[in-house]
């Protein structure tokens, strides 16, 4: 009889070629990158191929590696069926993300915490950083990923994200009249760390657009309206930073952090999951 794949294997490889790096791959599976490679080879031994092509700069499928992916993918989700028959009621994960971090990529980290766990329940709200925050220490929320919001010290930080000052391509400022600005309803840190880094500068301002989300804020900076504080995967393809041309003052790089109760478990795993692509989406 030929030896069985090993699953925990399997699952490393499905991470390593949905996260393109071994690092963000063990970050994932909470484990180290060296226990990682490991799993790898020996299912790479196992199938008699070699699944990935790695160099010091990128990892990508090979083409086995591609071949194999979606078979991959079903092994686990049978597996991941069979042992639901034997759970009892699904265990739920509520995580808060901060309108200014839930960028276009939300659903493949989605996505990427269902792949973990398909029978965890995942409840997810979005909001400002200060509401969310309130939330968790109400323990409405399990998890939140926020900004850095003002009176916090604690949390762990995901990312480092740079902000600009963005406006549609071809937009024009009238330098006689105070700068138009898109901004998100207060509460918002971003919105108030802009205003204050302008008034600093001797920058006037105006708000002509006041949005319920970034996404109504990055459509009204695409209409033509004014200037928006936004990280540029919020924006869609197209806007350009005019802060130097503006002369506008730098903008901080802000960190995102994770704070959360969950320690163990079914939803740590899908958690870890979600950090580690949302930390590759930011570097992305």
């Amino acid at each position: 009889m030929e030896q069985p794949l090993d699953l925990d294997a399997v699952r490393a490889f499905i991470r390593i070629a949905e996260l393109g790096s071994f690092t963000r791959a063990a970050e994932a599976m909470r484990t180290t990158q060296g226990a990682v490679s490991l799993k790898l080879q020996r299912l790479e031994d196992r199938l008699g191929c070699r699944l990935l092509d790695r160099t010091p700069r990128y990892v990508e499928l090979s083409a086995r590696g591609a071949a194999f992916l979606d078979h991959a993918r079903e092994l686990l989700a049978v597996h991941d069926r069979a042992l639901t028959l034997f759970a009892g009621a699904r265990q739920r994960l509520t995580i808060g993300i901060s309108d200014h971090v839930a960028g276009p990529e939300l659903p493949a980290l989605i996505a990427r915490m269902n792949a973990q766990d398909p029978q965890l329940l995942i409840e997810i709200r979005i909001g400002s950083s200060g509401d969310l925050l309130q939330s968790f220490d109400r323990r409405e929320l399990d998890t939140v990923i926020v900004r850095l919001h003002a009176g916090r010290n604690d949390g762990d930080i995901l990312a480092d994200e740079k902000f600009g000052w963005f406006a549609a391509p071809g937009w024009q400022h009238r330098a006689d009249e105070p700068l138009p600005m898109a901004t998100l309803a207060e509460p918002c840190g971003v919105r108030v760390m802009a205003g204050r880094l302008l008034d600093e500068a001797g920058v006037p301002w105006t708000e002509v657009f006041v949005g319920g989300g970034v996404a109504a804020v990055a459509a009204a900076v695409m209409a033509g309206l004014g200037v928006a504080a936004l990280a540029p995967r919020m924006l869609p393809f197209g806007a350009v930073d005019v802060g130097r041309r503006l002369g506008l003052p730098d903008l901080p790089r802000l960190p995102v952090l994770l704070h959360s109760r969950v320690k163990d478990g079914r939803p740590r795993d899908a958690l870890a999951a979600l950090s580690a692509a949302f930390r590759n989406a930011v570097r992305g």
